[in-house]
């Protein structure tokens, strides 16, 4: 069977590489990037895809009819039309709860960044600046302990619950929101309660779902406005939750405190995104996800989805 790999950027050299998958096929090619009119022709008569941006649609399939296995390099699926793989009968597989861990500890990354400013404090140490003498352009705000205040987790899958105990670890009362709840939940000293209470209640909303229909744009104005005044908003999950304009808009009004985020609705950021000159916003590349040990993960399950197809029954199936 022939792989082709569409996009190898996700490894780092020197780091990993893609000879785990490589040792399970006869025939691999491999590209660095691929734009969306590249897709069918690099796939061809291939049986065997991987990607993890890339565009998997009928127009693609239609053109593909001997692939039979895509595996997708990520836990979420919104790039992939599963419902036409299934037609054209290409099974689907992801990488669930590989990065778990790193997401849950980025966005206490940037909240602790927001709440306490240490690389803004950093440079003002380095310039000769100490404690109270530091100039009002450094941009320092007066720091928030984090001990009693209201986390809010809006979702409630693997990465909100390990968030969640992040959370009360550091002191703070847990609210969550999720459209399941588990048996095992009510033991884990967090109140579920619906998601206009958790707004009005969080001084910190942290989200953790996919980007459903049911999700898509969820926190709009008429979201914003639910929020405790000044609160924290943070979004390690998908930028389609979120309304970009009315998150800047209750940034310059006020009525958002901040907005940090590892994920945005179009990727990059665009220069005229009215993010960007919103105040009080951290950002970072939507990198969550990239660390060592969660790309290590992400290979071996990766490999392992390819070997239990090729077995004849595969895991992690996300259309069966």
């Amino acid at each position: 069977m022939k792989l082709v790999i569409l996009e190898s950027y996700v490894m780092h050299p020197g780091d990993l590489d893609w000879s785990g998958l490589r040792a399970l096929v006869d025939d691999t090619d491999e590209y660095v990037r691929t734009a969306y009119e590249e897709i069918a022709p690099r796939i061809g008569d291939a049986q065997l895809a991987v990607v993890n941006k890339c565009r998997i649609d009928e127009g693609v399939l239609a053109r593909c009819p001997g692939l039979r296995w895509v595996g997708i390099i990520a836990t979420g699926t919104d790039n992939l039309d599963l419902e036409a793989c299934r037609r054209h009968g290409v099974k689907v597989a992801n990488v669930p709860a590989y990065s778990t861990y790193s997401v849950a500890q980025m966005a206490f990354s940037l909240l602790l960044a927001v709440c306490q400013c240490p690389e803004r404090q950093d440079r003002a140490v380095r310039d000769g600046y100490w404690q109270l003498q530091v100039p009002p352009g450094y941009g320092i705000l007066p720091q928030v302990e984090l001990y009693g205040k209201t986390f809010g987790v809006v979702g409630y899958g693997n990465i909100g619950r390990q968030a969640a105990r992040i959370a009360r670890a550091m002191g703070m009362k847990v609210l969550a929101c999720t459209r399941t709840r588990r048996p095992a939940d009510a033991a884990g000293g967090v109140e579920f309660v619906e998601l206009p209470d958790l707004l009005a209640a969080s001084d910190v909303v942290s989200l953790h779902c996919p980007a459903t229909p049911a999700t898509r744009g969820m926190m709009d104005a008429a979201a914003l406005a639910r929020m405790k005044p000044g609160a924290i908003l943070l979004n390690t999950a998908r930028g389609a939750l979120v309304d970009e304009a009315a998150v800047a808009a209750a940034l310059t009004s006020g009525q958002l405190g901040w907005y940090a985020a590892d994920a945005f609705a179009v990727e990059p950021l665009p220069m005229d995104s009215p993010l960007r000159t919103a105040p009080h916003t951290l950002f970072t590349p939507h990198v969550a996800w990239a660390t060592g040990g969660a790309l290590q993960r992400l290979m071996e399950i990766t490999a392992q989805n390819l070997a239990t197809f090729l077995q004849g029954h595969g895991q992690n199936i996300v259309n069966p």
